[in-house]
């Protein structure tokens, strides 16, 4: 918060002073009640440890209300942390193993979300608090009272103190952003057929509400039950919708774009609307979308090309030939019809889940018929590898917090604890913010250690000076720590240490010196493993991740277009072919790391090989991948239709020109790549094929030229800066230095 402008700062000490009050409340209340009231030193010590780890360390995303009722189910695995810690620290070898196994699983459960993410801290620290002496399970008993106390009065304080107004919802800003959609598609199926400028910027907007980074990350759909990833591709599917709609042009030749399409657009905006009210808790749109699917079939039907002869089936008119310029704007209607059965079926999952009213279709929507236990697998498997951050992480703390705990059983390191927690607090995802980090908390903790000597040297042994200092101390550092950064946070932490143990044991002015010796011991094996284990965090693994989905990418549009050249139907749905399967594990890998670069300060200096290159926009090449896995699920739908010579030819060659794009962008971003990594490859998305009309070209013909436009418009997106080079193209552009 050094350099937030001078507006903002307020601003933060009030969420954090709103944070800080219940935490201060609570965990006073129990330590002084446990202490002096019914004498119970251990009960005490565990009923302010519990309240600190869950409201304290812990970064539980969202309101009051919301980050109680994420305690409130922490509850169960908090006692389970206390009693599995308890009976394993006897002994320096099972102490160490179970760190080693309770360290990765609670780290790797931020694969769940930000709010599992958010709780792993404090419930590591509920872990590591009884592993470490005195080794007394015959205290267990006391210990569960005051952890249980402690996180009762932490659940009721956050949910009824200073209370905070909830944020707008996903599903309230999906609705609006579907009501959004309806406006649109009601002016493009009226004269003159196009959207106002208002309407234009107001569908940009709605789309950019939707994006995970403008969302608060209590209310983003990011876990794996099956209401998350429906509400997830909701947000896909109807940023999907906007964009198209915005992109419609104006009907060629007389202005008039015909019965049909018109009939597309008005189903398209009547089953948005129901969509919205559905997010409203309203009725399924179970009708609308019945229509829309007609007067899909209708529109498809008209431009579908010519049929393939069948043996004794008599002969007949076929479908009219129509205009190029025609079949063009049928399939960009089209994919908006088939954007909006997406987002209709998706925002049907999210509020109802299996109990789903319209049909939903294989493929796209694999996840709907699966139960809980089973997607919460698919989640945990996807990331369980070297090339997943939430792995990384994992490991990494895991190592790191087993070394500490190795340390401090092997030499008796005094309050082993403390360095244990300093692991846990100041080891980073990148080695040169650990460093950075660790350089700040040893400097605020070398100027609490030298406070705290002096306080305990003059106030020696009443304490009930301590007690009466305590609460206001305990506020003082969970308001300031947060604002002020890690330097300040260690420092009043370590006062803070000072007045809690000086209660629990005759205190003497070495203790500040026992805190700085633990803190340095553990900042030193966070350092050493942040050093050792994927050092650079997210910023390699996102470029590698872009590097292999565009390579996944490239793969599949070469398929689809031979396909589609040669009027070949998908084989099965596309999550069942080993291609798109592939492609969709390294859009999940890609979004992970995404994620989590978003997060980390980029202090990397220069251009050279594995190089963050923070000026590419990483969310381009993610679109990218979504949208190449759903424009080859359509595109290959039955029946097949034949192209002819002409426009197989050029569906062939415009999909291996795609493709060969994607491999030039997916070598620049791969940090193993030979290719100079301060280039990154600015590309023209209009090919010169693109505007090609091969002689009785059908209707699918188009959709894939148009696909395969939307693909090198995502492309080009990727480079965030440089001038556009002339048709055909190709320049190299340096990146920035700069997000």
């Amino acid at each position: 918060m050094w350099g937030a402008p001078a507006g903002r700062i307020p601003a933060a000490y009030a969420a954090a002073g709103r944070r800080a009050v219940p935490v201060t409340v609570v965990a006073a209340t129990g330590f002084l009640l446990f202490r002096y009231g019914l004498g119970l030193p251990v009960a005490a010590t565990y009923a302010l440890f519990s309240a600190v780890a869950l409201g304290g360390l812990s970064k539980i995303p969202g309101t009051g209300r919301q980050r109680a009722a994420t305690a409130l189910r922490a509850l169960p695995v908090c006692w389970l942390l206390v009693i599995v810690g308890t009976w394993l620290s006897v002994r320096t070898w099972s102490a160490v193993a179970g760190m080693l196994i309770v360290g990765f699983a609670l780290a790797f459960s931020a694969v769940g979300g930000p709010r599992p993410a958010g709780t792993a801290p404090g419930l590591q620290l509920l872990y590591i608090l009884p592993s470490f002496p005195p080794y007394d399970p015959g205290s267990l008993g006391e210990r569960l009272i005051g952890t249980t106390t402690g996180l009762a009065l932490l659940i009721a304080a956050e949910a009824l103190i200073l209370p905070e107004p909830p944020p707008r919802s996903y599903r309230e800003r999906a609705s609006r952003a579907v009501r959004t959609a309806a406006h649109c598609a009601t002016l493009l199926a009226a004269p003159p057929y196009a959207l106002t400028g208002k309407a234009g910027e107001d569908a940009r907007e709605a789309g950019a509400e939707l994006r995970p980074l403008t969302v608060p990350e209590a209310e983003r759909p990011a876990g794996p039950g099956l209401r998350h990833r429906a509400l997830a591709h909701t947000g896909l599917a109807t940023r999907t919708l906007l964009s198209r709609l915005a992109r419609l042009t104006t009907p060629p030749g007389d202005g008039d774009q015909g019965p049909r399409v018109t009939a597309v657009l008005r189903a398209v905006a009547n089953l948005s609307t129901a969509t919205a009210d559905s997010l409203g808790s309203g009725p399924e749109p179970v009708a609308a979308h019945a229509d829309l699917v007609a007067a899909r079939a209708r529109l498809a039907a008209t431009s579908a090309g010519p049929v393939p002869a069948v043996a004794g089936a008599a002969s007949g008119p076929g479908p009219p030939v129509l205009p190029p310029a025609v079949l063009r704007r049928h399939a960009a209607v089209l994919e908006i019809a088939d954007a909006a059965l997406a987002m209709a079926t998706a925002a049907d999952l999210a509020v109802r889940g299996r109990r789903v009213a319209v049909p939903v279709p294989p493929g796209r929507f694999w996840y709907a018929r699966s139960r809980a236990p089973r997607l919460w697998w698919y989640r945990m498997r996807g990331h369980a590898g070297r090339r997943s951050v939430f792995f990384q992480n994992a490991v990494r703390i895991a190592l790191a917090l087993t070394a500490a705990r190795l340390v401090a059983g092997v030499d008796t390191l005094p309050h082993g604890f403390w360095a244990t927690l300093a692991t846990l607090t100041l080891t980073r995802t990148t080695m040169d913010e650990t460093w950075s980090t660790i350089r700040r908390a040893l400097g605020g903790t070398l100027a609490g250690a030298l406070l705290s000597a002096g306080l305990l040297a003059l106030v020696g042994a009443h304490t009930e000076i301590y007690a009466a200092v305590l609460p206001l101390w305990m506020l003082l550092a969970f308001t300031l720590g947060p604002v002020k950064g890690v330097g300040w946070a260690q420092g009043l932490f370590t006062v803070l240490v000072a007045l809690v143990f000086a209660q629990l044991a005759p205190p003497t002015w070495r203790l500040a010196e026992v805190r700085l010796l633990d803190v340095l011991v553990g900042s030193m094996i966070g350092a050493v493993f942040g050093l050792l284990a994927w050092p650079r965090g997210a910023h390699d693994e996102l470029r590698r991740a872009a590097a292999e989905l565009l390579r996944r990418a490239a793969e599949i549009v070469v398929a689809t277009s031979a396909d589609v050249a040669a009027g070949r139907p998908a084989a099965a749905t596309p999550l069942e072919v080993s291609g798109h399967r592939s492609l969709h594990q390294a859009v999940i890998l890609a979004e992970s790391a995404y994620a989590q670069f978003q997060s980390e300060p980029t202090l990397f200096g220069g251009q050279g090989r594995g190089a963050p290159l923070p000026g590419v926009d990483w969310q381009a090449a993610l679109i990218a991948g979504h949208h190449t896995l759903w424009g080859s699920e359509r595109l290959l739908e039955p029946p097949p239709v034949p192209l002819g010579p002409a426009a197989a030819e050029s569906a062939g060659g415009l999909g291996d020109r795609v493709a060969g794009r994607m491999l030039l962008v997916s070598a620049a971003l791969d940090p193993g790549c030979d290719t100079p990594a301060a280039l990154v490859p600015r590309l023209d998305p209009a090919l010169a094929g693109f505007g090609a009309e091969p002689p009785g070209a059908p209707r699918l013909y188009y959709a894939t030229v148009a696909w395969l436009s939307a693909l090198m418009t995502d492309l080009a997106r990727i480079p965030r800066a440089g001038p556009a080079p002339g048709p055909a193209t190709t320049t190299a552009a340096p990146a920035r230095n700069t997000p």
